[in-house]
């Protein structure tokens, strides 16, 4: 196994794309204004979290077909969507569209487990299934295998009165998803903080997204985020085909201040600051435990990454943005990270 870091390959970025619920536009618009900066700035990626039932963005493969429209190499990704909320078969369409649409630049990650607050969502989302659905891994074979072009259906040829011409009232009927991108199974990531999602990831030969969050298996610790982040690289790379050149991104929460107002550092340390205490411990029923915000110059936050295990181990990162500031600093965070943070860690823009 590595014992040094390797150099950066892929530098992205990830948002949440929050909006005054009185103007949806206008943060939507700031959304995609930040995807088109990241790619004049040479990031290798964007990526979208859902947010349902919140003013976040609900839709991010329809943003994401937005963002196609308006960038010409940028790869778009979602991280993640969660499944619960989603049936395999429609979401396969939408995502081989917005695939052909962008070029063959999707990156869909997916998750699985019941919707948040599911009792009572359900009733609105599952009136009449809600007891029967299926939220685990199930979930994400029955996605898999549509965009990998496995018949939905067992019938396939012409409709109509005259099947054995082609005529304009002919209707001609496909068995797998249409449209079929055929590179698009190779995209699919899984997100996961547990060993049993690692090694799921790697033996259906997903590409894997590890978070901020990890989930704490040891009831008395000791909890080091780092290396339980580690062990999940490494069991994902044991299980999947692909074996060390298996793609893992992290998704550290990163504000380089290089170029940062003092009120800018101010908000930015504050905020970490606040975040702090659910790092020392497991949090919740699910154990979840939770890295620290790095804040600071490019070069102490690469230090900082240099010595972390788990980076060491992955040349590609999808940095998330902090929710809740304004989009001013989502520039400055985007621009330093591109001209200070991506090259000290030897990453280099795309052109």
């Amino acid at each position: 196994m590595p014992s040094t870091a390797r150099p950066l390959r892929k530098l992205g970025f990830l948002t949440i794309g929050l909006f005054d619920p009185a103007d949806p536009a206008r943060g939507h618009e700031s959304t995609l204004e930040i995807i088109e900066l990241g790619e004049r700035l040479g990031f290798d990626s964007a990526w979208l979290r859902h947010r349902h039932l919140q003013y976040g963005i609900s839709s991010p493969v329809a943003v994401l077909a937005a963002a196609s429209q308006r960038t010409r190499r940028i790869e778009l990704g979602t991280a993640v969507t969660p499944l619960g909320w989603e049936n395999p078969l429609r979401l396969a369409e939408d995502l081989a569209t917005v695939d052909v649409l962008s070029g063959g630049r999707l990156n869909p990650g997916v998750s699985v487990g019941p919707p948040m607050h599911f009792e009572q969502v359900k009733g609105a989302l599952y009136p009449d299934t809600a007891e029967s659905e299926e939220f685990g891994y199930e979930r994400v074979r029955r996605l898999l295998d549509l965009v990998r072009g496995k018949p939905a259906s067992d019938f396939s040829g012409a409709e109509g009165f005259d099947a054995t011409r082609r005529q304009p009232h002919i209707e001609y009927t496909s068995d797998v998803v249409q449209p079929h991108s055929p590179g698009l199974g190779r995209r699919m990531w899984y997100g996961g903080g547990s060993p049993g999602s690692a090694r799921w990831a790697g033996e259906h030969g997903m590409n894997f997204l590890t978070s901020s969050v990890v989930r704490a298996e040891q009831p008395d610790g000791p909890w080091d985020f780092a290396e339980i982040q580690l062990s999940l690289v490494r069991e994902f790379r044991a299980h999947h085909p692909d074996g060390e050149a298996a793609r893992v991104s992290q998704g550290l929460v990163v504000i380089p201040t290089d170029s940062a107002s003092p009120e800018q550092r101010a908000k930015y340390e504050a905020y970490a600051h606040e975040r702090l205490p659910r790092t020392t411990s497991p949090q919740g029923p699910g154990r979840l435990l939770f890295a620290p915000d790095l804040v600071g110059g490019s070069e102490q936050i690469a230090e900082r990454l240099r010595a972390h295990a788990a980076f060491r181990e992955v040349d590609e990162v999808a940095f998330a943005l902090p929710f809740t500031f304004e989009h001013d600093d989502y520039v400055q965070i985007l621009t330093d990270m591109a001209t200070k943070l991506g090259p000290a860690l030897g990453w280099r823009p795309a052109g």
